[in-house]
């Protein structure tokens, strides 16, 4: 095995479209590395300038001690499973898992050995004889890796393999995966769109946006510290409650939050709104909705009466009982109901906010609820760059 290490590459198509920017990234020998992102974020283009598939415009790639910018895909000696199975229906799973190794013409003694130790790893012993169209779309995605480990590469490159199957097929697969990745101590880069892939496999997640890489860290380092705004809606589900507005010190410290509408006039974007049926001049009417923030919480003073965003996720704020602090109240506008936790779907001034609750809350459509948001997990992005101001 080996590790994976890019310089500057970048990839400029025809037209001057740029696809990715100029990048480093350093992955280690045996390291399970995800890209992520929205689609034409670049992630897919970054793995096959690995490949070879694509030419890097600037940059060096190498490949354990190798350059290999000018090397041929067939000499790069990495494995890739792509997003269709790519198996040679005439051929049996015996003979797609021997096809490679026969192209190299390794003896047929070594052969053999290899595809039935691949088949015991990967529990498709009693598929050997059958062909592609005898076999279900996880089978087909087993034979698929299979005939990538077979050939014991120096790094296996994974462009997003697993979303042709269903919901609990791609939950066995991906347990599959990490149990592969733990018993062949194998480097491996990921490509994926679903940030629960990329959570649950990446040992580090690159997110990557438009063809630049917004933060490279942990599965839990970037869902507890996102660098921007971006990081923070993408990675989560449900995704991070973001409400602009200022901070102001009055009868304590407070977030005062922007109407609707007149967030609005200050982004490109039209804000999500639940209140379809208010008309316009209503929401131009409304002043800040002030929120009562706990005494734990305490920002810079530089950012007092500078515009932010504030961001939490669902499952630090609670519904706050009569007698407890409440940052402010809310409209309950859709309950989903979870069996282990509850969704709330909320309209606090015209914008939408989700709390997870834990078991089956009380609470109905059109109530009334008062919030409680915890202090530590508190987020203010900047609301220009979308930059979190909390970090160090």
């Amino acid at each position: 095995m080996a590790g994976v290490v890019l310089e500057g590459v970048s990839k400029v198509f025809p037209g001057g479209v740029t696809a990715v920017a100029p990048m480093d990234l350093e992955i280690a020998d045996g390291e399970f590395v995800v890209l992520v992102g929205p689609s034409g974020c670049g992630k897919s283009t970054t793995l096959r300038m690995v490949a070879g598939l694509e030419t890097a415009t600037t940059g060096r790639i190498r490949i354990g001690d190798r350059v290999v910018n000018d090397v041929e895909p067939k000499d790069r000696n990495v494995a890739m499973v792509f997003q269709s199975y790519a198996l040679y229906p005439h051929m049996s799973v015996r003979e797609n898992l021997a096809f490679g190794l026969k192209m190299r013409k390794l003896p047929r003694e070594e052969i053999r050995r290899k595809v039935g130790e691949v088949a015991r790893v990967l529990g498709i012993g009693e598929l050997l004889d059958r062909r592609p169209r005898a076999l279900s779309g996880g089978q087909r995605q087993r034979v698929a890796l299979g005939r990538a480990i077979v050939r014991d590469p120096d790094a296996f490159l994974f462009d997003e393999p697993l979303s042709n199957l269903d919901a609990k097929m791609r939950v066995q697969m991906r347990t599959e995966i990490s149990r592969l990745h733990h018993d062949l101590g194998a480097t491996m880069v990921y490509v994926t769109h679903d940030q629960v892939e990329a959570m649950t496999l990446g040992q580090r997640i690159v997110v990557m946006n438009r063809g630049v890489v917004q933060q490279v860290d942990t599965p839990l380092a970037l869902y507890d510290r996102p660098a921007n705004r971006f990081v923070a809606g993408f990675i989560g589900s449900p995704a991070m409650n973001f409400l602009p507005g200022r901070l102001v010190r009055e009868d304590g410290l407070r977030f005062l939050v922007d109407p609707p509408a007149a967030s609005a006039g200050e982004s490109d974007e039209e804000p999500p709104r639940l209140l379809e049926d208010v008309p316009e001049p209503a929401m131009e009417s409304r002043g800040p909705l002030p929120l009562a923030l706990p005494a734990s919480f305490q920002p810079p003073e530089s950012l007092l009466r500078q515009p932010v965003v504030l961001g939490i996720r669902p499952e630090h704020v609670a519904l706050a009982g009569s007698g407890g602090f409440a940052s402010g109240r809310a409209l309950l506008r859709v309950v989903e109901l979870l069996g282990n936790e509850t969704l709330l779907h909320l309209d606090l001034g015209g914008w939408p906010l989700t709390v997870r609750a834990q078991g089956q809350a009380g609470a109905k459509v059109d109530d009334e609820v008062g919030l409680a948001l915890q202090a530590a997990h508190i987020h203010l992005f900047a609301g220009d760059s979308g930059e979190n101001l909390l970090l160090s």
